[in-house]
This record gives C-alpha cells, structure tokens and sequence, in this order.
C-alpha cells in the first residue's frame, strides 16, 4: 500500500479495495472464508460510515457515523490478527494489519478532536 494519501476517506476507501483484491480469491475451508467475508464487509462499512461522517448534518449524527467507523476498522484490524495467528494470511495481506492500526488510530484522533 506504498504510498498513503493523507485524505482520510482515501484511505479508507483504497483500504476496502485492497481488502476486496486480496480476499476474492476461492477460499480453501470454512474459516478463511468466514473471516475474509467478515472483513470485507466490515471494511467496506468503515469506509461508508466516514462518507456518511462527511455529510452528515448535525454534529451528534457526525460523532456516531465516526464511531462506527471506527468500531468497523477496529474490527478489521482484529480479523487480520486473527487470521495471521491462524496462518490463513497471504504474506502481502500481512501489510493490511499495520493500514488498518494506522486508520484506527487517524479515526479515533478525529474522535477526540470532534468536540
């Protein structure tokens, strides 16, 4: 993931693809696909929640779409750990772990700025 864009719904959009790419492939047995559906979905509704987050209205509506995307990128940081204690990860899905600490940390920066 080389170079990183510093706009945050970017980022988190070019996370979700990345993530799509690296698990569309047939999965093998019964765990790799439930934790590579998993992530998948919980990834895209990061990215998703935070365009809401930038449109959205009031500011109680604009903490709570920040916060489930937060909750969905700690998720996807937790599924990767998982899988990689697992050994279902492929060596180049191993760089979504760190992407994925580093948004969680950018979202709940942006959480506590907020107020």
């Amino acid at each position: 993931m080389g170079d990183k864009p510093y706009d945050v719904e970017e980022r988190l959009i070019e996370f979700a693809a990345q993530v799509t790419i690296e698990f569309k492939f047939p999965l093998k047995n019964y765990a790799s696909k439930y934790y590579a559906e998993q992530l998948i979905r919980s990834s895209g509704s990061s990215a998703l929640n935070y365009g809401e987050f930038a449109g959205a209205s009031t500011i109680k509506d604009r903490a709570n779409k920040l916060r489930i995307a937060f909750k969905e990128m700690k998720e996807c940081h937790n599924n990767l750990r998982i899988q990689q204690r697992a050994k279902l990860l492929k060596e180049k899905q191993v760089d979504l772990i760190d992407e994925s600490l580093q948004l969680c940390k950018i979202l709940s920066t942006i959480i506590k700025n907020l107020k």
